[in-house]
């Protein structure tokens, strides 16, 4: 019998591709989003403003990336960085309104679509689907990246 991991490894790759798929899809609205400045703009509005350094943290990329994709979102006007108050060195990075629209505008496209894809899913099926996600992203964001990975 094959390993189920090797299976999800597989289904993940897929998935992937298929939200990549969906994201092109989903483009909708007067601002166009590419998909780091959707991912960052999503974060901000579902916790709130953050320092670049917890952005970089968040996505587990290099700060130099997410400087680059902060820039292209605060020139689109979408987000605003300000001295964060706690540490007048550091600047946070919030929604502007257009921001709060874009994304509004961008998610509503996007649920719309799942509703499409899923309308053959029973609620129950969606719910499953729904808590077997959240938890594997639970269980990445428990799970120490640091550690080695055995060969």
């Amino acid at each position: 019998m094959q390993n189920p991991n090797d299976q999800i490894e597989q289904q993940l790759f897929t998935l992937l591709r298929r939200t990549q798929a969906i994201h092109v899809q989903t483009s909708s609205g007067e601002v166009e989003l590419e998909r780091s400045a959707y991912g960052i703009l999503c974060l901000i509005a579902d916790e709130g403003p953050h320092r670049l350094g917890a952005i970089a943290a968040a996505f587990r990329l290099d700060p130099s990336t997410i400087t680059r994709q902060v820039q292209a979102v605060v020139r689109l006007g979408l987000a605003a960085k300000t001295v964060d108050a706690s540490d007048r060195r550091a600047s946070l990075l919030s929604l502007t309104d257009e921001g709060r629209v874009a994304i509004g505008e961008a998610r509503a496209h996007r649920r719309r679509m799942l509703d499409a894809i899923l309308a053959d899913w029973t609620l129950d099926e969606r719910t499953a689907f729904m808590t077997a996600l959240t938890r594997f992203n639970r269980t990445i964001d428990d799970w120490d990246a640091h550690d080695a990975v055995p060969d």
